[in-house]
């Protein structure tokens, strides 16, 4: 392979596709956030048309020629097959019809004519993490991440790579169900996700459970509180700044987010016993003192054995807004290693 070669790095979300470019033998060439229109709502023809002009677009900002780009990564939100073909039931920011079962990757691949390979994009987030954290050290390592925001994606890596099992969705952290005695109130109501499931991890920890559960039923506790004035849906995406400025009522909302942050994480040490812990999405793209506290009572209601508890660490995703560009970066790197299968791009396991 050419020492000049470059893979791109694509993190298709539901209004933005962050992007990057990694150097095969070297590191990355673009080292902020770098944002383009992804335009999925108006469905899979004109986004594909825009996931292209991204991926020219990301060039010219690094100085790269198209000619030297080998393989590309994207990922999206889930769920969809290890494969990157979307749900039947549609996924998170594709529910439009023309969106379900939707082979994504297959059709970026077609459309910009290199090998294409998949991650959702909290495995995503997960792998950059865990290969930024542990460095020479990553295939040796393993780590879960919880990535919250509008649910709660998940991530497991062990010894370097993404678990994606039988059908892409290991690590759907945000559907475990987890218990609810001593989270909620005497008087909370046990809260339902977006899937159906009723205390699972997503319903709780990400900002459809504080739009649907949580807010509700704080603002009967904090009767008269500012956020009551804003629908819901506002009221919610405004609560982390009331939390950042120590407001009693957000600080509740998070400290409950936090603790099922760290249930989930108790019943991850005893299925991976995974070397660190990381939290990522919006709830810790927050001030410094709001996001170490946050971590820090993650870490206080992970329940671990006292070898655990002397091994694990504690940590927030690095590089935050652009972890899921670099991350399937890196996958789409490290298939290159892979000898391919005639066809198709062989998925990330």
């Amino acid at each position: 392979m050419a020492p000049d070669a470059h893979v791109v790095g694509l993190d298709v979300g539901g209004s933005t596709c962050s992007a990057t470019v990694l150097a095969v033998e070297g590191d990355f060439l673009v080292h902020e956030l770098v944002e383009y229109p992804s335009r999925v709502t108006e469905g899979p023809a004109v986004a594909i048309e825009a996931i292209a002009d991204a991926f020219t677009g990301i060039l010219a900002v690094a100085g790269v020629p198209a000619r030297s780009v080998v393989a590309v990564g994207l990922d999206t939100p889930g769920p969809a097959s290890a494969d990157g073909v979307l749900s039947s039931r549609g996924a998170t920011n594709f529910s439009a019809p023309a969106w379900h079962g939707f082979r994504f990757r297959e059709e970026v691949e077609r459309r910009l004519g290199l090998p294409v390979t998949y991650l959702n994009d909290a495995n995503a987030a997960a792998l950059y993490a865990h290969q930024r954290h542990f460095g020479v050290h990553a295939a040796e390592r393993s780590s879960v991440s919880a990535i919250v925001g509008t649910g709660l994606g998940g991530g497991v890596v062990d010894h370097g790579r993404v678990v994606t099992g039988a059908t892409g969705q290991a690590g759907e952290l945000g559907h475990v169900h987890i218990p609810m005695a001593g989270l909620l109130e005497d008087d909370q109501p046990v809260p339902v996700c977006n899937c159906g499931f009723s205390g699972d991890a997503e319903s709780v920890a990400s900002l459809t459970g504080i739009t649907r559960n949580l807010l509700p039923y704080w603002l009967t506790r904090y009767p008269g509180h500012e956020l009551e004035r804003l629908p819901v849906g506002e009221a919610a995406r405004q609560v982390r700044g009331y939390g950042e400025r120590g407001d009693p009522l957000a600080l509740a909302v998070f400290r409950q987010q936090a603790v099922a942050i760290g249930r989930l994480f108790t019943i991850a040490a005893n299925v991976v016993d995974p070397y660190a812990y990381f939290v990522g999405g919006g709830v810790v793209e927050a001030a410094p003192h709001f996001r170490d506290w946050f971590l820090t009572t993650v870490r206080e209601h992970t329940t671990l054995r006292e070898e655990q508890a002397r091994t694990a660490e504690f940590l927030i995703v690095p590089d935050r807004d652009m972890a899921g560009a670099r991350g399937a970066a890196l996958a789409a790197r490290a298939q290159l290693a892979v000898p391919p299968v005639p066809g198709r791009s062989a998925p990330v396991r």
